[in-house]
């Protein structure tokens, strides 16, 4: 699935990880699950700091990215490629220690945040705005373990977003509301 190339570049950065990772896989038989589940196990086979484990999430395919003892309501569902790659990459290294480069005093705001605050952003993967929605909650969601945030591939959930009229991506909701 990914070239010798990739593999390379993400082996620089899985490098970089500082603490374990255990990602919660959630599949079936269908194709996309099969293709969530190579995808994942190609990327925890560049590090022994990825370990994989089989589970059971609100969505199939879907997965969450944790640290060992440690969960950051980071979940896929939908095999992250296109421009969310990047999403993924920085959800992973974020988990793992990297520190999000994000400015002190912002980083201070959110973990003042007490309430729960559960994100869902539907996506296309080939959209380009996207990732900028996603990656900011997931930072989120790194920061304050009050805030979890849900990439959903509308393209792999269509009857999810049919259900909520949902036209353009990204699409955000909290708690279950839309959100602008």
């Amino acid at each position: 699935m990914l070239d010798l190339e990739i593999k390379e570049q993400l082996l620089a950065y899985l490098n970089r990880l500082e603490k374990d990772i255990v990602i919660v896989l959630s599949v079936g038989d269908d194709e996309k699950s099969k293709e969530m589940k190579e995808f994942i196990s190609e990327i925890a086979a560049l590090t022994n700091k990825i370990t994989v484990n089989e589970g059971v999430l609100s969505r199939t395919p879907s997965f969450k990215i944790n640290q060992k003892d440690k969960e950051f309501g980071i979940e896929f569902a939908g095999v992250p490629t296109g421009h969310e790659f990047t999403s993924f990459i920085l959800a992973l290294l974020q988990v793992g220690g990297v520190k999000p480069k994000l400015d002190e005093t912002i980083i201070k705001q959110i973990e003042s945040i007490n309430e729960k605050l559960e994100f869902t952003t539907y996506v296309s993967l080939t959209c380009q705005n996207c990732p900028d929605v996603v990656q900011a909650l997931n930072m989120m969601s790194v920061i304050n373990p009050n805030i979890s945030h849900t990439m959903v591939d509308g393209a792999v959930f269509t009857k999810e977003v049919e259900e909520k009229n949902i036209f353009a991506v990204p699409t955000v909701y909290l708690n279950g509301n839309f959100f602008t």
